[in-house]
């Protein structure tokens, strides 16, 4: 067994290893942790005790947690939806909130908002703002579709081909701009996950989002909703007679995506789950509706 004195911890701190992890490597690494303000210090230590090839490497990524490198990171994935989703430096690590928008598209593709279930066929299904490719590599995993997902950052874009390829293609460019034109009034499902913190208050995000995410992916301008206001100004050439658009804000800025739907032209609802503190505005395109058009009364669901 070897024992690594780590310098830039607390001098009490010893790590503990060896080719099998102990419960002495458990304990010690947790107590690193849970020293640095990590609030899952047991549950992270454990999955850096399984990631280590050695002590050396198990001293690295303890002391790039304690400096408040973001976990995921640090292994190189994160777990969303039951899987591991390849992340590297500079891509935004998916939240377990952002499930919701897979459990909402994948109800929709299953039934669709009436309980009918949808046409037959691979439904078009694009993930855009993909980031690490996390949302649109859940869906197919649970369902059979013909999945795109595009981003405007080269970064995101390389490693979200790590994570979708083969079972969808990933695009790099600004939105829409980054689909093909074969794919206008064809997409079922757009699902969402722009940028929509204020911009002026990117400075109270905690340490790990602000020092460690580029602030593009994070930044959604004054009010947080100029992605989403593009999104839904930009999606009726592109969605399907009946298809929809899934968008995650947050509670305080769910009036604000919603009126962006409205004003254009899509058929809003709310749907919240308080456990996981997630938002999700669903909008359905229907061949009635135009920009502009009286909408009924919106409905929220939890």
């Amino acid at each position: 067994m070897t024992i690594v004195i780590v310098s830039s911890l607390p001098p009490e701190v010893v790590l503990l290893t060896s080719h099998r992890p102990t419960s002495t490597d458990l304990s010690s690494v947790t107590s690193a942790l849970r020293g640095a303000g990590c609030v899952f210090a047991e549950d992270e230590a454990a999955a850096i005790l399984d990631a280590a090839h050695d002590a050396s490497h198990l001293a690295d990524m303890v002391e790039r947690r304690v400096a408040g490198t973001p976990l995921e990171q640090i292994l190189g994935w994160a777990e969303f939806c039951g899987m591991r989703i390849a992340v590297a430096p500079g891509v935004f690590v998916p939240r377990r909130r952002t499930e919701l928008l897979v459990r909402e598209a994948a109800a929709i593709l299953q039934h669709g908002d009436s309980g009918d279930r949808v046409s037959p066929g691979r439904p078009v299904v694009v993930d855009l703002c993909c980031g690490s490719g996390a949302v649109g590599a859940a869906l197919a995993a649970c369902r059979d579709v013909d999945l795109y997902a595009a981003d405007i950052d080269p970064v995101a874009v390389r490693c979200a081909r790590r994570t979708v390829q083969p079972a969808g293609r990933v695009l790099e460019g600004d939105l829409f701009d980054a689909l093909p034109v074969s794919l206008r009034g064809r997409v079922a499902v757009f699902v969402v996950n722009a940028p929509y913190v204020p911009t002026d208050e990117i400075r109270f995000m905690p340490a790990e989002a602000r020092e460690h995410e580029p602030h593009r992916t994070l930044d959604g301008g004054p009010d947080g909703l100029d992605v989403h206001r593009r999104v839904a100004h930009g999606v009726g050439g592109w969605l399907a007679p009946g298809g929809h658009l899934l968008v995650e804000t947050s509670g305080r800025q769910t009036t604000g995506t919603v009126e962006a739907f409205r004003a254009a032209g899509l058929e809003p609802r709310v749907v919240h789950d308080e456990e996981i503190d997630a938002t999700v505005v669903v909008g359905r395109a229907d061949g009635g509706w135009r920009p502009g058009a009286v909408l009924p009364a919106l409905t929220e669901d939890r």
